[in-house]
């Protein structure tokens, strides 16, 4: 099997709340994650396209720590929510890397 090229990263930061904005938020750490050389990985930008967080929260954060297992590394981005817990907790379990990505880090993508 050929090794990645790239490291893939899972991007850990909150949709709840303020959608919009928290989406535009994701965005910008995938493009980081591009910059700096990694395949980002952001569920809750793939998911909510045909999993609804409403009514199937659970099956949405159980698809989660599937795409968690996929990746090298999470990056913790931004405010954490009950749910970025939940995929941190999962990602100490399986001895993941973690870096913390600060909001100020997006500034030179803006």
């Amino acid at each position: 099997m050929k090794e990645r090229e790239s490291p893939a990263v899972y991007i850990c930061s909150k949709y709840s709340g303020d959608i919009g904005t928290n989406v535009k938020k994701a965005r910008l750490y995938c493009r980081l994650a591009v910059e700096r050389g990694y395949v980002p990985l952001a569920p809750h930008l793939l998911l909510p396209q045909f999993v609804s967080e409403e009514t199937e929260r659970e099956k949405a954060l159980a698809m989660d720590m599937t795409f968690l297992t996929l990746c090298s590394e999470l990056w913790v981005c931004g405010e954490v929510s009950e749910g970025m817990e939940r995929e941190i907790s999962r990602a100490k379990e399986l001895g993941m890397e973690m870096k913390i990505i600060r909001e100020e880090e997006l500034g030179c993508l803006k």
